[in-house]
């Protein structure tokens, strides 16, 4: 077992799900898939990395025929207590090398999650996967986070992302690797009376916006959208994330 299938394990696909609320609440959703639905263009769309089915179900209902690629058999379990094999299929294994088959309008990797890949090299082959998903001029798209390295304070090598009742979220950089560690920090109700606190991490690896768009060139895509939400806000020098539409031109 890999250690990105020891993360995402049974009492994470169990507690992933919060509808209604954070990465589930409606005004996040929507707008994700009427973007998804118009880039599809009545074709067939394939997410990578499908987790419970947050996009892919609601894209599902939108009538957009999906699929799945996921690492992790608990995810996948957790998504077929809610949607079909028939529905939505889904093939056990790595983004970059697991292939749910071929002549897809769109594929797609939502929630930062390409950043779950730790080398430059996964990262630049889950490009290569994508696109032997697609038909000629299908698209890949990204949702990403951008580094946020200026909120670094002089000699610290971390920053508080969140900081909310019952919640703490610290990033902790490695520059000259590109390597992040977000340490999910959970205290308060339901966890020893608020004395004892609950501790996980996740490792990423960053990508800069432009890194990506060579990682697209090299196989053989090009940057049709770059927009700061899925709502096509624009994107601007402090935007912390972007949506990112390229088109396969090879």
């Amino acid at each position: 077992m890999t250690d990105q299938q020891l993360l995402w394990d049974d009492e994470v696909a169990q507690t992933y799900d919060t509808p209604g609320v954070g990465w589930f609440a409606d005004d996040v959703l929507e707008p994700c898939v009427q973007t998804l639905s118009e880039l599809a263009d009545g074709g067939r769309a394939v997410e990578f990395a499908i987790g419970t089915g947050r996009v892919a179900i609601p894209l599902s209902d939108a009538g957009v025929a999906v699929a799945g690629i996921e690492l992790s058999h608990a995810m996948i379990s957790r998504l077929r207590e809610k949607a079909s094999e028939e529905r939505i299929p889904v093939v056990q294994g790595d983004m970059a090398t697991a292939s749910a088959g071929t002549g897809f309008s769109l594929t797609f990797l939502v929630c930062n999650t390409i950043a779950n890949l730790l080398s430059q090299e996964e990262q630049v082959e889950c490009f290569r996967n994508a696109a032997r998903h697609l038909a000629p001029g299908g698209c890949f798209v990204i949702e990403l986070w951008v580094p946020q390295l200026r909120a670094l304070a002089p000699g610290h090598g971390g920053t508080v992302e969140v900081s909310e009742p019952g919640y703490l979220l610290v990033d902790t950089y490695d520059t000259l690797r590109q390597q992040v560690i977000s340490h999910h920090v959970r205290f308060g109700a339901g966890l020893d009376d608020g004395r004892e606190a609950r501790v996980s991490r996740t490792p990423h690896r960053y990508i800069w916006p432009s890194e990506l768009d060579l990682m697209a060139r090299l196989a053989g895509f090009e940057l049709e959208s770059r927009w700061a939400d899925w709502r096509r806000s624009d994107f601007t020098a402090d935007s912390p994330s972007h949506v990112s539409v390229y088109r396969l031109t090879s």
